[in-house]
C-alpha cells in the first residue's frame, strides 16, 4: 500500500485517478503549517502539491519514505528539487497541461486585435454606437511570425492555418525539415521582424529573450503590426511598445503577461490600443483539470513501476553507477548551457565523444544530462532529463555517441561539437583531480575554466594589454574576476581569454568591452 499526500487543493478528477488503484490511500490535508507537513510527511510515499507548499530541504530530509513529488503546473520554484534528487526522490511537473489553454487565448488575443472586441465592447458599455470607429481587418492571406516554436507555438500555428494565414517562425532549436513538416517557413528574427502583419512569442524569458522587441526592432517592422504575448513578460518591451502604439507604427498589441506581476503602474492600460488580460493563459477549467490528472497519473506510474514522466531531476541510476557519474552528468550539462550560448544559427547535429576510463560505463544519462543543458536556455522549464532526448529528436538535432578508451592529455575527457547551418562549436572538458567540472577546450584553442557562476569569452588579436583593459573596465565597474585562462593556436594571430567572473556583466559594460582595442568579439555565459 502507497500512502500519497495532497497538500494543496486540486481537482477531483485528478485524485479520482489515484483513488481508483487500490494500492493507494489518499490523503487530502491542506493549509498545513511547514512544521505540520515536516512531522506527516515521513509517512508517504508520494507528496502532490502545486504552487502553495513549499517544500523546503526540511521537509525533504524528515520524508524518509517520499519517492515521489508531483507539481501539477510548470513551476517548481517550490520545490527544492536539488534536495530531493541527493535524496534519491523523483520530482515531476506538469509542462504539457496549459498548452492548449494558451494556444486559445493566444488567437483569442489576435482576433480581438484584428476586430477591436475589447474596444467596442466598451463603447457600447458606455452607451456609445461606434460602427465605423471600429473597423477591423481580416486574418486570411496575413502573415503569422512565430518566436519559439515548441508545444504551444505548434499549436499556435495549427489554428492559424485554418483561417488561412501564411506562418513564418524563428526558432534556431528547430530544424528546416522538421518545420516543412508542420507547414511553417523558417526564418531568421530578422524575418519576423520585416514580413509580418502579426507578431506572437512563445519562448521562456532568458537573457537572450528578454526585450527582443524593443524600439529598434518596432522601427524595422511593417506599419500596421500587431503584437501577441501569452508567453513572459519582458520579451516586448512595455515602455517602447507603448510609444510605438502612440505612433502609430504598430497598430495593436495584446498583452496576458507583464514585466511586473501584478503591474504597479496601470498606466499602460488606458492605451486604447492595447488589449490587456491579467495572465490568463493557464486559467482553463480544463487546463486545471488536465494538470491535476496529469500529475496524479504521473504519480500512480513512478510508483507501481510503469515509468518515469516529466521528472525534472535525474532518473533512476543504480546508486553505485551514480556516484561514478554524477560529476560527469555535472559536467556534460554545464557543457549543453555552454554551447547553446555559443552557436548561431540552427542546429543539426550534435557529436559526442567519450574518452578514457569512464567509457565502461553505461554513459546515456551523461548524453541526457548534456541535451537538457543545450536545450534548456532556450525551452527552460519544459525540459527534463527524461524528454531532453525526445524533443532533441522532435525537432531533428541528430545525436551521435561515440566511445574512445585512447586520449592523450587527459584521463578523461567528454568532447562535443555542435553543427548548425552556419558553423559548429567544439567543447572539451573534464574532471580536476579533485573532481570538479573543468572546460579544458573552446573550438581550437586549449583554456581551463571553471563551470560556475558566469564565462567572459573574448576573442582577440594576440597582442599585448588586452588583460590590462579588460581588467580596469571590469574593475571600474566593481566586477570581480574569479579566474582567467588565455589560450592561443600560434604567436601574433588570434587569441582566446576567458574570465569566469562572480557577477553578470551590464549590457553597457559589455559594448565597452566589445569596443576594446584589439578585441574581435565578447561574450558573456551564464552557468
Amino acid at each position: 500500500m502507497y500512502k500519497v499526500l495532497v497538500s494543496d487543493a486540486m481537482s477531483e478528477e485528478g485524485l479520482k485517478v489515484l483513488k481508483e488503484q487500490k494500492e493507494f490511500q489518499v490523503d487530502v490535508k491542506l493549509k498545513l503549517p511547514p512544521e505540520e507537513l515536516k512531522a506527516i510527511v515521513k509517512d508517504y510515499d508520494a507528496l502532490l502539491v502545486r504552487s502553495s507548499t513549499k517544500v523546503t530541504k526540511d521537509i525533504i530530509d524528515a520524508a524518509t519514505k517520499l519517492k515521489v513529488i508531483g507539481r501539477a503546473g510548470v513551476g517548481l520554484d517550490n520545490v527544492d528539487a536539488e534536495a530531493a534528487s541527493k535524496r534519491g526522490i523523483i520530482v515531476m511537473n506538469t509542462p504539457g497541461g496549459n498548452t492548449i489553454s494558451t494556444a486559445e487565448q493566444t488567437m483569442a488575443l489576435i482576433m480581438a486585435l484584428s476586430r477591436n472586441t475589447a474596444q467596442a465592447n466598451a463603447s457600447l458599455r458606455e452607451g456609445r454606437w461606434d460602427r465605423n470607429k471600429y473597423m477591423g481587418v481580416e486574418l486570411y492571406g496575413k502573415t503569422l511570425g512565430i518566436v519559439g516554436l515548441g508545444r504551444i507555438g505548434t499549436e499556435v500555428a495549427k489554428r492559424a492555418m485554418s483561417f488561412g494565414m501564411r506562418i513564418i517562425a524563428y526558432d534556431p532549436y528547430l530544424t528546416v525539415e522538421k518545420a516543412q513538416e508542420l507547414g511553417v517557413e523558417i526564418v531568421d528574427l530578422k524575418g519576423i521582424i520585416k514580413d509580418s502583419d502579426y507578431i506572437t512569442v512563445h519562448t521562456p524569458i532568458t537573457n537572450e529573450t528578454r526585450n527582443l522587441f524593443t524600439e529598434k526592432e518596432f522601427a524595422q517592422m511593417k506599419p500596421g503590426v500587431r503584437l501577441v504575448n501569452c508567453a513572459r513578460g519582458g520579451i516586448i518591451n512595455e515602455a517602447d511598445l507603448i510609444k510605438a502604439l502612440e505612433s502609430g507604427k504598430v497598430a495593436g498589441a495584446a498583452l496576458d503577461v507583464y514585466e511586473t506581476e501584478p503591474p504597479k503602474d496601470f498606466t499602460m492600460f488606458k492605451n486604447e490600443k492595447l488589449v490587456a488580460t491579467p495572465h490568463l493563459g493557464a486559467s482553463t477549467e480544463e487546463a486545471q483539470v488536465n494538470v491535476a490528472i496529469e500529475v496524479c497519473r504521473q504519480v500512480a506510474d513512478a510508483l507501481l513501476g510503469r515509468g518515469v514522466k516529466n521528472a525534472v531531476n535525474v532518473p533512476y541510476v543504480d546508486p553505485e553507477l551514480y556516484k561514478v557519474l554524477k560529476p560527469y552528468i555535472e559536467l556534460s550539462e554545464k557543457m549543453g548551457g555552454l554551447i547553446a550560448q555559443l552557436t548561431e544559427g540552427r542546429t543539426k547535429e550534435i557529436k559526442i565523444q567519450y574518452g578514457g576510463d569512464i567509457v565502461s560505463h553505461e554513459l546515456t544519462p551523461v548524453t541526457v544530462a548534456f541535451l537538457k543543458g543545450f536545450l534548456t536556455p532556450i525551452l527552460e522549464e519544459t525540459v527534463n532529463y527524461v524528454n531532453a532526448s525526445f524533443i532533441a529528436k522532435e525537432r531533428g538535432i541528430k545525436v551521435v555517441e561515440t566511445k574512445s578508451s585512447q586520449i592523450e592529455e587527459f584521463a578523461n575527457l567528454i568532447s562535443i561539437e555542435a553543427q548548425t547551418d552556419k558553423a559548429a562549436v567544439r567543447v572539451a572538458g573534464t574532471l580536476s583531480p579533485r573532481k570538479q567540472p573543468r572546460i579544458v577546450k573552446l573550438n581550437d584553442f586549449y583554456v581551463e575554466a571553471s563551470t560556475s557562476g558566469y564565462l567572459l569569452i573574448l576573442s582577440n588579436e594576440d597582442k599585448p594589454g588586452i588583460i590590462g583593459q579588460i581588467g580596469m573596465i571590469l574593475g571600474e565597474n566593481k566586477i570581480n574576476i574569479a579566474g582567467m585562462t588565455l589560450g592561443r593556436t600560434k604567436a601574433g594571430g588570434v587569441a582566446m581569454t576567458v574570465l569566469n567572473i562572480d557577477e553578470e556583466i551590464p549590457e553597457s559594460v559589455m559594448k565597452q568591452i566589445r569596443s576594446a582595442k584589439n578585441v574581435i568579439d565578447a561574450k558573456l555565459i551564464k552557468l
